[in-house]
């Protein structure tokens, strides 16, 4: 049966989707192909009608998540008051529920440590969504110099990512919960920091 072009992006566009939220929960090397066309409602031999090689669909799915979760932030800036974006959208990431459903969260505390010792070219995907996650993270932080708010976001997003990690190894118990609080206080108590102006040393 010949299927139609519309019908064969939509069919893509599930597979990247339901790709997405497999590669996080089970991680880049925990799932197999067959399982994930499966999971898609498909068959594993129509997997090349689709993708040139699981690296192809590895790339697509977490492009897919980091998108969503720029999406999420850029969403989050629209609808807040500029001097609450920044706890805002941290004090969702270091949540709870983002360290609960992996699936769902960000790719790069989910994948990252398996994207590291993969190709060169994952590895540029990769690093090419971190840096608009970087450059949006620096969109929220006001009343500094661009070069100042892009480095300090670098810090922020590395925070951030590095606090759920700790947070999903200590489960979810006192352990994680303190970990992600002490994540939320060194990010914004950084951000307030960095704004403050610098004081004068006294002239005795």
């Amino acid at each position: 049966m010949r299927y139609s072009k519309e019908h064969k992006q939509e069919t893509h566009a599930r597979i990247v989707k339901k790709a997405s939220v497999k590669l996080r929960e089970k991680g880049a090397h925990g799932i197999g192909v067959a399982d994930l066309m499966k999971d898609a409602g498909l068959t594993h031999g129509g997997f090349y009608a689709h993708f040139d090689s699981r690296e192809a669909l590895v790339i697509e799915a977490f492009n897919f998540a980091m998108d969503r979760a720029n999406e999420r932030w850029r969403k989050v800036a629209e609808e807040t008051a500029p001097e609450k974006r920044l706890a805002t959208i941290v004090d969702g990431y270091l949540s709870a529920v983002h360290r609960d459903n992996p699936g769902q969260g960000c790719a790069i505390p989910a994948l990252g440590a398996e994207i590291a010792r993969e190709s060169l070219k994952t590895r540029k995907a990769f690093s090419a969504k971190l840096e608009q996650m970087i450059d949006m993270m620096a969109d929220q932080i006001l009343d500094v110099p661009r070069k100042v708010a892009r480095k300090q976001a670098m810090a922020t997003v590395a925070t951030m990512m590095g606090t759920i990690v700790m947070s999903r190894i200590a489960g979810n118990g006192e352990l994680s919960e303190e970990i992600l609080s002490a994540g939320r206080e060194t990010v914004l108590g950084r951000a307030a920091a960095a704004k403050a102006p610098a004081k004068k040393a006294k002239v005795n």
